[in-house]
């Protein structure tokens, strides 16, 4: 409407003008001036709307263009991440999961449930980025990864313990690590030898030492290799004091060191793959193993006695 406006107002000036311009001329002529002017401007507004509209068709168009350039990127970057997921041997299919229920949770989720799913991806990426130095930390005691690496071990489990005067082989916590090391030794066929360090003064008490050698023969009964050190070592068996730690090493590949406060408590887990520190320690509890005693076998009860 808004160009039929104009065109006819143009003509009218137009058929004005002619008139002021040639009063005596035909009419015929006028009006046929007026109307090719008219349709000039027509014309003009119709070339006008085009070109704005091809501006902004091109305009759109670049700006899709580059929209469509940084998806491209995007997807090619996401492509070759999973490509190098593939080569370096990782689960394509887990990081494809990983990636949708993220979108899921972020579209539908409640906030709390947003954060706590940030929050875990954060620890995860945390982890996975220190293990490209070979070794992390985590500033608690986790028994996560304890049980998670006891489930990954394919050949060999070798641990000491210090802590056989707490009630950890007690507690909920040592229920999973110990059903995960059975699963181990059943369906993969994993060795596992369990060093304990205890005092002298603690093999000197005959309550404690009733209550170990009951620890010792339920861990054997389980198929595990148990034996046991008395701290501290004579010098002559062993020149450099020993220092009582729990340590964790699978696979002679990796290690998990328990680092205790000076209430001996674990404040500190350290998953540790450098080559030559795991060879040390692998030394070390080979060295260690070898001048162990074995545990006494559980006393058996006396006829009539308490079972």
């Amino acid at each position: 409407m808004l160009k039929i406006l104009v065109t006819v107002v143009v003509s009218t000036v137009a058929y004005v003008l002619t008139n002021l311009v040639d009063q005596s001329g035909d009419e015929l002529w006028k009006i046929a001036v007026a109307v090719v002017i008219g349709g000039s401007a027509l014309i003009v507004q119709y070339m006008v709307d085009f070109e704005q509209r091809l501006v902004t068709v091109e305009t759109g168009h670049r700006e899709r263009s580059r929209e469509l350039g940084v998806q491209f990127n995007q997807l090619s970057e996401a492509a070759g991440l999973l490509s190098e997921l593939d080569e370096a041997g990782m689960s394509t299919s887990d990081a494809r999961r990983l990636i949708k229920s993220l979108n899921r949770v972020g579209q539908q989720g409640p906030e709390i449930v947003k954060a706590f799913a940030r929050s875990e991806v954060e620890n995860l990426a945390s982890v996975v980025t220190d293990l490209t130095g070979m070794t992390a930390h985590w500033p608690r005691d986790n028994n996560e990864w304890l049980i998670r690496l006891t489930e990954c071990a394919r050949r060999t489990i070798d641990a000491t313990s210090s802590s056989v005067d707490q009630p950890f082989w007690n507690t909920d916590s040592a229920g999973p690590y110990l059903d995960a090391q059975a699963e181990a030794m059943r369906a993969r066929g994993v060795t596992i030898r369990r060093l304990f360090m205890i005092k002298e003064e603690e093999r000197a008490n005959p309550d404690f030492m009733r209550r170990f050698t009951r620890l010792c023969q339920d861990q054997r009964d389980a198929g595990i290799s148990v034996r046991f050190l008395s701290l501290p070592l004579p010098e002559r068996s062993n020149p450099r004091p020993v220092v009582a730690r729990d340590v964790v090493i699978f696979d002679s590949e990796l290690y998990l060191e328990f680092e205790p406060d000076r209430q001996e408590g674990n404040v500190q887990t350290r998953l540790d793959a450098d080559g030559r520190r795991v060879d040390g320690h692998v030394r070390a509890f080979n060295s260690l193993w070898a001048t162990a005693a074995e545990p006494a076998p559980r006393p058996a009860p006396s006829p009539g006695g308490p079972a």
